[in-house]
């Protein structure tokens, strides 16, 4: 099967590490993939895994950007030259590029739900969803339906799954190890490896942190990653005083490096589809705190799998983190549980079986 992948860029985040277990496992397969993009930082592991890839200019974030439709028929072309078999959209942008190459190609177009949409005027005007929906979790599959109307019978649960040999439990030396790359040293590391934006919630980690340190002053948190919240943190930091214990690295490009040097991964989160990156916190046999949003709570189980808290409450935060750092064994024994837990749930293999199947159900209709 030939699959054309559309997606804005290849910049390091989730819906990039989706694709690439994607493509590795139809690759694997037999497959043939493309990807379409406007290229990004992980370009080159998509080409080395036997990838073809074709970068056009289509970074935006409005579906009506001239862009799209000044690209149209590049892309088109591109289909038809390589024999695509299906089209499968990945950002708000592409699913409107995606149906609209439907239109001309005649191929079937699915695409992937990977969090929450705004029920913008736009949606419903131009809604795109294509022959299928693919939503990442039960969370995303009741906010298609509830709020969206997208019939059900389209929309197919795929839950995400991940490299578990890459996201795995280190030993203390390799941890120290880890930690010695980035600079840092030893004692209690707690953090977040995601882009800094008011979704993931690192302004609520900050703001917590006082709470914390009245308690445990030597308690370090790394927060990897950049982005548009970064200048907001590093002022939240200052005013608060604690730049002596806050970390800023911005490293993404390694994320199970950067788990391994942790002792608790938090996801704060105020909206998560799914919540990849707990997923990888926990395949690296890491305890971790996340907010009861979105779909956190399906791979949380509170108190055996991680700990869970209401998002956006500090002092509720800073008591699960207190409580982890006063009970070593507590933190050991959530961490294993979370690696057996990834080890039964997290695998890629049903992930790629289940998408496969979402393709071959839309091309032989």
């Amino acid at each position: 099967m030939k699959i054309l992948f559309i997606t804005t860029h290849l910049n390091t985040g989730g819906i990039t590490a989706y694709l690439y277990t994607l493509t590795k496992g139809f690759v694997d397969k037999g497959h043939q993939v493309h990807i379409v993009s406007c290229g990004g930082d992980t370009e080159n592991s998509f080409r080395d895994i036997g990838a073809k890839v074709f970068n056009v200019d289509i970074r935006t974030k409005s579906e009506l950007s001239p862009k799209i439709y000044f690209n149209l028929s590049k892309i088109a072309k591109y289909i038809k030259d390589n024999g695509i078999d299906i089209i499968h959209s990945q950002t708000r942008v592409t699913q409107v590029m995606g149906a609209l190459l439907k239109k001309i190609t005649k191929r079937p177009y699915v695409s992937t739900c990977h969090g929450y949409f705004k029920p913008r005027f736009s949606r419903k005007l131009l809604p795109c969803w294509g022959d299928s929906v693919v939503a990442i979790s039960g969370a995303v599959v009741t906010h298609l339906v509830d709020d969206f109307k997208v019939v059900k019978d389209k929309v197919t649960l795929v839950t995400s799954g991940i490299d578990l040999d890459k996201f795995n439990a280190v030993d203390e030396a390799t941890k120290m190890e880890r930690r010695k790359g980035f600079g840092l040293k030893e004692g209690f590391l707690v953090g977040m490896v995601a882009r800094l934006s008011d979704v993931k919630g690192q302004d609520i980690l900050v703001a917590t942190m006082p709470y914390v340190l009245k308690r445990f002053p030597d308690v370090k948190l790394v927060l990897f990653g950049q982005g548009k919240l970064e200048s907001l943190l590093k002022e939240m930091v200052s005013k608060l005083s604690i730049k002596d214990n806050v970390i800023f690295d911005p490293t993404l490009s390694k994320p199970s490096e950067c788990m391994s040097a942790l002792d608790v991964f938090i996801a704060p989160s105020r909206m998560e589809g799914l919540g990849l990156s707990v997923m990888e916190a926990q395949s690296c046999g890491l305890a971790v705190i996340g907010s009861r949003v979105g779909g956190i709570p399906s791979l949380i189980e509170d108190n055996k799998t991680g700990l869970l808290v209401e998002p956006e409450n500090a002092e509720a935060l800073a008591a699960a983190i207190i409580r982890l750092i006063e009970d070593e064994k507590l933190v050991q024994k959530l961490g294993k549980a979370a690696r057996e837990y990834a080890l039964l749930n997290y695998s890629s293999v049903s992930m790629i079986e289940q998408t496969m199947k979402v393709y071959e159900k839309n091309i032989s209709s």
